[in-house]
């Protein structure tokens, strides 16, 4: 299981302590996981996108642009200490904002694949919705800086495993039915995930966190998923991008 975390609108100490006290307290709970449960637990850590609109509201946006990149830069010393395997979730607003914010947060991105490059590492991608030429304009981007472009995870992302169609991004399937069925019938190229949230206010959300083996479980019986590709999916694509060691 892979971590991110939540903003934490508690621990917003932006102008004394930064992203620490957030990167602390996902590592916290990745470690309170690993002792309570069999399940192996993994960390990303990265200043979320949407602080940048909060930011520019209470310090500026160009406080908030420094204040976001010093937070990559704080997150790839975790990575380099082994606290976590990715630089993530980073990007830009999954909504509409202003073309200030949008072209800081294009500025904010660049820089963490810059970093991931530097440490050896991904990215783990919270962008608008995946299209084809999203997913393009992210690939240019990556090129510019000599990230390759399988490492650079698409979160969220929908069916759209072939890398015609990513441009060779590689894609976490948000793991409805839906989305397994018609991204199986292309290739097994891509991870499943369910954005699940442990967010008191929105209970169940985005999928439950048992939907991912429920789903791989019942589309193995089915035989829509062979043995193989879920091997491919669960195992060797994880180890691949995130250079990690699944036990399965």
């Amino acid at each position: 299981m892979i971590v991110s975390h939540m903003p934490y609108h508690d621990l917003r100490e932006w102008h004394s302590k930064g992203y620490k006290p957030i990167y602390d307290r996902t590592i916290e709970l990745a470690e309170e996981a690993d002792k309570k449960t069999s399940v192996k637990t993994y960390v990303t850590l990265g200043p979320y996108p949407v602080d940048l609109i909060y930011l520019e509201r209470s310090v500026g946006i160009e406080k908030g642009e420094k204040i976001l990149m010093d937070g990559m830069e704080l997150a790839a010393s975790y990575i380099e200490d082994g606290k976590a395997i990715a630089l993530g979730e980073i990007g830009r607003p999954h909504f509409q904002v202003s073309d200030e914010i949008l072209q800081a947060s294009n500025r904010i991105m660049k820089y963490g694949m810059e970093i991931a490059l530097d440490v050896g590492c991904p990215v783990v991608l919270h962008t608008e919705s995946a299209t084809s030429e999203v997913c393009e304009e992210i690939a240019l981007m990556a090129d510019e800086v000599g990230l390759p472009r399988d490492k650079v995870v698409k979160h969220y992302s929908p069916p759209i495993v072939d890398e015609s169609e990513n441009h060779g991004l590689f894609p976490s399937v948000l793991a409805s039915e839906k989305n397994l069925r018609a991204a199986l019938k292309k290739n097994d190229r891509f991870m499943m995930e369910t954005d699940y949230l442990d967010d008191p206010n929105r209970p169940g959300a985005v999928l439950g966190i048992k939907t991912v083996p429920k789903k791989t479980f019942k589309l193995l019986e089915e035989e829509i998923l062979s043995a193989r590709s879920a091997s491919q999916i669960h195992q060797i694509n994880p180890e691949t991008v995130y250079d990690i060691d699944v036990e399965l």
